[in-house]
């Protein structure tokens, strides 16, 4: 079978077939009334400011599927963040992209809810080691669309292995509970030991620490049983266990102190939220942070024509006319007129394609460094917050 699992092959996302009937519809009827106007569109989630900065990203997928298409468009620099006005604009023939809308939105959208749900995990715990491990929870084929995401928002690292094959990082993780079912209680020393012989020297020896008996029970004997060998344990309790689980940790550290282990770390997994760090950060080294980012909501992004043939136009409820927005002085978002004198601060919308040319490069490093930035300069979920 070309395509056992279904999903939507590159090759109809590129040629428009990844699309809503009805754009296939508008297509049939323009071209039969010969229609095809010269148009400006802007993709947007808010038309004013709203204070609520979400990320930008999903503009690498954008480019591509414009390439080759005789259009132009801008848009904001992957990884901005942004609380309303365009995102996105794109000038040419409506015809040369009408059916691009469906995918369009969707490679923006849902990256984008993901990166956002990322950077409050990580502004969270600016200093403690966070990492995404949602994967299990979206369809394998975009496992590397969460991974991208949650580096851009600066998470240390990810478990997906295709993903990290796809984005040229190596994925992350030690051992789930399986392999202590497979040695089975009372053996669970035996289960350290063999993962320590078997995996490269590299990996860090994580032991998971609350399978069979307490968290503190298993902890000092993962502690025990590695020696220096051991650079940390992992709790991931569920919440149906927990308890207190601040609580637990802080036993936990207080008994591995205690017991000479002060330089094993704490890693916490298994339904950690931004809420939940904030909790635990004092006493927990580290987090793996999962459903939160994949459960995000998507960006409630649209796409609407704001000027045809050079005359402004709208549907009632939006803003006609082309649009800039901008980074004010104060860390502000501000949307203005194109052709009006804006702010002091920084425009935004940058080149992206140019009559079907790709104008941009794509770094994800430097996209990280931007978001981080910005979420700075804008008091994204301020530490505490």
């Amino acid at each position: 079978m070309s395509n056992p699992f279904g999903t939507v092959p590159p090759e109809a996302i590129l040629a428009g077939d990844a699309t809503d009937a009805y754009f296939e519809r508008t297509r049939s009827t323009l071209e039969a009334a010969g229609k095809n106007p010269h148009v400006v569109a802007e993709v947007t989630a808010d038309q004013f400011p709203t204070g609520e900065f979400d990320v930008f990203t999903g503009v690498k997928d954008v480019a591509t599927l414009f390439e080759g298409r005789s259009v132009d468009v801008d848009a904001l620099p992957d990884g901005q963040l942004f609380d309303g006005g365009p995102v996105m604009r794109i000038e040419g023939p409506y015809l040369e992209f009408a059916e691009l809308e469906t995918s369009l939105l969707g490679f923006l959208s849902q990256p984008s809810g993901f990166a956002t749900a990322a950077l409050e995990a990580r502004r969270a715990a600016p200093e403690s080691l966070v990492l995404s491990f949602g994967a299990r929870h979206v369809h394998p084929s975009i496992a590397s669309v969460v991974e991208r995401a949650s580096l851009l928002s600066g998470l240390d690292g990810f478990s997906h292995v295709a993903a990290g094959e796809i984005l040229g990082r190596e994925a992350g993780g030690t051992m789930p509970h399986a392999l202590m079912f497979c040695f089975g209680e009372g053996n669970q020393d035996e289960a350290w030991e063999a993962f320590d012989g078997a995996v490269p020297e590299d990996v860090p020896r994580i032991a998971l620490t609350d399978t069979f008996w307490d968290e503190v029970s298993e902890s000092l004997l993962a502690a025990e049983t590695l020696g220096d060998r051991l650079d940390g344990v992992r709790i991931d309790t569920t919440s149906s266990r927990r308890g207190n689980f601040r609580h637990i940790i802080r036993e936990v550290r207080w008994e591995l102190d205690a017991h000479g282990y002060e330089d094993v770390d704490i890693f916490c997994s298994g339904g950690i939220d931004p809420e939940s760090i904030e909790t635990l950060r004092d006493v927990a080294d580290g987090f793996g942070v999962g459903s939160h980012i994949t459960s995000a909501p998507s960006v409630d992004f649209s796409l609407d024509i704001v000027e045809m043939e050079g005359e402004p136009v709208s549907k009632r409820g939006k803003l006609s006319g082309v649009k800039e927005v901008y980074r004010t002085l104060d860390g502000g978002h501000h949307v203005a007129l194109a052709d009006r004198d804006g702010p002091d601060g920084e425009a935004l919308l940058e080149p992206l394609v140019r009559d079907g040319e790709i104008v941009r490069e794509f770094d994800l490093e430097e996209a990280s460094e931007r978001c981080l930035a910005d979420a700075e300069a804008v008091g994204f979920r301020e530490s505490g917050d």
